[in-house]
């Protein structure tokens, strides 16, 4: 079983790139660490106050998958830093 989650976040506080940087870093820094999934910046490069985050994660119960999935959310929405605007989730 593969979960996979595309979230989009605006960053009201930031006010550079390297300041969003160092909040994204910081993140996946702690979801790798503490969930040990895959994630990355999948869009939005280039502006200060939005990102899209891919989170990917395997397991042989879908029920944990899911579980992991929304543990990482929870993580995401406990940062005052960003809002959460979209999530998507796909299940292969």
């Amino acid at each position: 079983m593969i979960m996979y989650a595309e979230v989009e976040c605006m960053m009201y506080e930031g006010h550079s790139l390297k300041q969003k940087r160092s909040v994204i870093k910081r993140l996946f820094s702690r979801l790798r660490k503490d969930f040990n999934v895959a994630v990355t910046e999948l869009d939005y490069h280039d502006l200060w106050q939005r990102t899209k985050i891919g989170i990917v994660t395997i397991s042989i119960d879908s029920k944990h998958a899911e579980k992991v999935v929304q543990e990482v959310l929870r993580v995401i929405d406990s940062y005052s830093e960003m809002e959460r605007t979209l999530t998507n989730t796909e299940r292969r």
